[in-house]
C-alpha cells in the first residue's frame, strides 16, 4: 500500500498546468494576449502543444520583468512535462523557474510549485538524488506558507517511501504531524499520522503503531469539520485496521473492523462533495478522491473474503472493483488505479486456482503481466507476486519443477516476510509431493518452525505451517504425529473462520483415520469437509473427499452411497480435468518457463497439455 501515501492538493494551486495570469501589477496587454491564446490551444480538443508553447516562447522576446519570465518558464517547463516527450527542455525551463523564484520576494505558488513540478520530472527521469535537495530546499524557505510546507513535507515522505527508506518518511510525517498541530489544523495532523501509521505497518513495527492508531482513533473521533473530510478519515483510519489484522491472518477478528469501514464507504457515497475550501491554507488536503476510496474498500473486502475462503463473495466484489477501475481509467491516469487492478488480479488469481477455473488463472496471470510490463514500479512492486502465482499453477497443472523454480525466484525477489513465508511453505508442499527432497525439505521447515521462533506474527500463516508439517506425517506414515498436527491445524483455524485450511485439515484427518480402519471417525471428519469444501467452493478438496467417501461406504457396504460419492468423484474429474487441458493448450502456459527479468511479450502457442493429470486425481 505504498501508493496510498499519496495525498491530493484540494487547492488548484499546483495541479493544474494551465496557463494564467495572477501578477500583483497589471498586466502588459501583449501578455494577456499570448496567454489566452496559449491557453485557448492548451484546451483545445485536440490539444495544440506545439502553438501553446510557440505563445509562451513568445513572452520571452518582450524581455519580461523576472516575475514573468519565472512564471512563464514553470508553465512551458510544466506543459512540456505533462503534454509531450521533450524532457532536455521540460527540465531547462522548470530548473530555471525555480532559480529565478527563488531571487524574488513574496511569490510563494510559483516558487514552491516549481520546486515541486521539478522534483516529480526529476523523479520521473530517475533521478531521484536531484529531487530530495529541492525539496529539502523548498521545505526549509516555505515554513511561512502552510499549504505549501505540508505539500512538500507529503512529496518528499512519499519519495523516501517509494525508495523503502521508511525511517526517513515517517521523520518528514513525524514532522508534518506537528507542524498541522502548530498551524491549528487536526485534519491535517491525522493525514500525516495515518501516513506515518501505514509505514510503520509495512515496517512491522507494531509496538509504535498501536499508540499512533490509538491517538489517530481519537483525532477523527473529536474532529468536527466537513462530513466528506471526516469521513475520508475514518475510511483511511479503519483500512489501516483492517489491512493490520488481515496481515496478522485474523479473519475473524477483523469483521467489525471491516463492516464499520463497508458502512462509512456508503455514508461518503451518499454525501456531496461541499465545494467551499477550508480556511485554514493546512488543511487544503484530502487523502483520496471519493471513487479511489470506493474501490479500495471493494478490494480489502475481497482480500477478505480470499483468506476466509469465501470465494463466490471475492469473486462478486472483484467484478465489482475491476468494472469501476475501467470506468476510472478512462478518466483517470493515476498510478494507484493499476496498482489497485493488480492486487484485485492477484487474490482473483488465486481464488480461481481453488475454484477449479485454471485457465482463466492462467489468462488473468497473463494481464498482471502486460500491466506490469507498462510499469517498471510496478513490476519492481509485484515481480514476486507474479512469480509466486506462476509456482501456485504450476502445482494446480501438476508441474512440480517449474512450480519449484517459480517460488525460487520469488523468493530471490522479496524481502517481504508474510510473502517469504507463505512462498516457503507452498515450496515444502512441492518437495512433500516429490517425495525425494528430503535435504532441502528439512531445510526449509526449519525456517517455518509453528513450534518455535515462526518468522512471522500471521496466525493464518502459522496455521499452514502446521498443516504441511501434519501433512509430511501423514506421507511418512506418522500418522499420531501428523493428527496432533493437524489438530493444532484446525484449533487456529476455527479460531479465525479459516474455512479453506479447516476443509483440508479435516479431509487429511478423515484420511488418516480410514488408513487405520476407524470408519467411523473417518466419516465424521470427510462429511464436513465435503459440506465445508462445496462451500467455498474448493475442487481439489471436493475431489478428495468423493474419492474418500467412496472408498468409506464401500468398506461399510453403503452401496447406494458408494455408487453415489463414485459418480460425484467422476464428475469432479471431468470438471478438472476438461480445466486442466484448456489451461496447458493456451499459449500462456509458457509462461511457466519465464523464472527471470520481464515477463514476456508474446506466447508460443501449445500443442495441447504435456503435464500428467495424475497427480492431481
Amino acid at each position: 500500500f505504498v501508493a496510498l501515501t499519496q495525498i491530493h492538493a484540494n487547492s488548484c494551486g499546483g495541479k493544474k498546468a494551465a496557463v494564467m495570469a495572477a501578477t500583483t501589477e497589471a498586466p502588459e496587454p501583449w501578455y494577456l494576449a499570448l496567454l489566452g491564446f496559449a491557453e485557448h490551444f492548451r484546451t483545445s480538443s485536440p490539444p495544440k502543444i506545439r502553438l501553446c508553447v510557440h505563445c509562451l516562447q513568445a513572452v520571452f522576446q518582450f524581455k519580461p520583468p523576472p516575475r514573468v519570465e519565472a512564471r512563464t518558464h514553470l508553465q512551458l517547463g510544466s506543459v512540456l512535462y505533462r503534454h509531450t516527450k521533450n524532457s532536455e527542455l521540460a527540465q531547462s525551463h522548470l530548473e530555471k523557474a525555480w532559480f529565478i523564484s527563488q531571487q524574488i520576494s513574496q511569490f510563494e505558488d510559483v516558487k514552491f510549485e516549481a520546486a515541486s513540478i521539478l522534483s516529480e520530472f526529476y523523479c520521473q527521469q530517475n533521478l531521484v538524488d536531484s529531487a530530495k535537495p529541492v525539496l529539502r530546499k523548498a521545505i526549509q524557505i516555505s515554513q511561512q506558507t502552510p499549504y505549501w510546507h505540508c505539500r512538500l513535507l507529503f512529496q518528499l515522505a512519499q519519495l523516501h517511501a517509494l525508495e523503502r527508506d521508511l525511517v526517513s518518511a515517517c521523520d518528514l510525517l513525524g514532522v508534518g504531524a506537528e507542524y498541522a498541530r502548530v498551524m491549528g489544523s487536526e485534519y491535517t495532523r491525522a493525514l500525516f499520522l495515518l501516513s506515518k501509521g501505514m509505514l510503520l505497518l509495512m515496517e512491522r513495527k507494531l509496538s509504535e503503531v498501536h499508540p499512533l492508531l490509538t491517538l489517530c482513533g481519537t483525532i477523527v473521533e473529536n474532529w468536527q469539520g466537513n462530513p466528506i473530510q471526516k469521513e475520508s478519515l475514518r475510511v483511511f483510519f479503519l483500512v489501516l485496521q483492517v489491512t493490520h489484522y488481515l496481515d496478522a491472518g485474523q479473519v475473524k477478528s477483523v469483521k467489525p473492523c471491516l463492516k464499520q469501514l463497508q458502512q462509512c464507504i456508503q455514508t461518503i457515497s451518499t454525501l456531496h462533495d461541499d465545494e467551499i475550501l477550508p480556511t485554514n491554507p493546512a488543511a487544503l488536503f484530502h487523502w483520496l478522491p471519493k471513487e479511489h476510496m470506493c474501490v479500495l474498500v471493494y478490494l480489502v473486502t475481497v482480500m477478505h473474503s480470499m483468506q476466509a475462503g469465501y470465494l463466490e463473495k471475492a469473486q462478486k466484489y472483484t467484478d465489482k472493483a475491476l468494472m469501476q477501475l475501467e470506468k476510472l481509467k478512462m478518466l483517470d491516469s493515476n498510478p494507484i488505479l493499476s496498482t489497485f487492478q493488480v492486487i484485485l488480479l492477484e487474490h482473483i488469481i488465486m481464488c480461481r486456482l481453488v475454484t477449479g477455473h485454471k485457465a482463466t488463472a492462467l489468462q488473468e496471470i497473463s494481464q498482471v503481466c502486460q500491466l506490469c510490463q507498462q510499469s517498471p514500479r510496478l513490476f519492481a512492486n509485484h515481480a514476486a507476486q507474479l512469480h509466486t502465482l506462476l509456482g501456485l499453477y504450476c502445482i494446480s497443472v501438476n508441474c512440480m519443477d517449474n512450480a519449484e523454480a517459480q517460488f525460487t525466484a520469488a523468493l530471490q525477489m522479496t524481502t517481504h516476510q508474510e510473502l517469504w513465508t507463505f512462498i516457503v511453505t507452498n515450496l515444502a508442499s512441492v518437495y512433500i509431493r516429490e517425495g525425494n527432497r528430503h535435504q532441502e525439505l528439512y531445510s526449509l521447515l526449519e525456517r517455518i518452525n509453528p513450534d518455535h521462533n515462526f518468522p512471522v506474527s500471521s496466525h493464518c500463516l502459522r496455521a499452514a505451517a502446521f498443516y504441511i508439517r501434519g501433512l509430511l506425517s501423514f506421507f511418512q506414515g506418522r500418522y499420531n504425529e501428523a493428527k496432533r498436527f493437524l489438530r493444532e491445524t484446525l484449533k487456529m483455524s476455527n479460531a479465525e473462520d479459516l474455512n479453506r485450511l479447516t476443509a483440508c485439515s479435516l479431509v487429511l484427518l478423515g484420511h488418516i483415520f480410514f488408513v487405520l480402519g476407524n470408519h467411523r471417525e473417518s466419516n465424521n471428519m470427510v462429511v464436513p469437509a465435503m459440506q465445508l469444501a462445496s462451500k467455498i467452493p474448493d475442487m481439489s478438496v471436493q475431489l478428495w473427499s468423493s474419492a474418500l467417501l467412496k472408498d468409506l461406504n464401500k468398506a461399510c457396504g453403503n452401496t447406494i452411497d458408494a455408487h453415489e460419492a463414485a459418480q460425484m468423484h467422476q464428475n469432479f474429474s471431468q470438471q478438472l480435468l476438461q480445466d486442466h487441458i484448456a489451461a496447458c493448450s493456451l499459449p500462456e502456459h509458457n509462461l511457466i518457463s519465464w523464472t527471470d527479468g520481464l515477463p514476456p511479450v508474446q506466447f508460443q502457442p501449445q500443442n495441447g497439455p504435456t503435464t500428467s493429470l495424475a497427480g492431481l486425481l
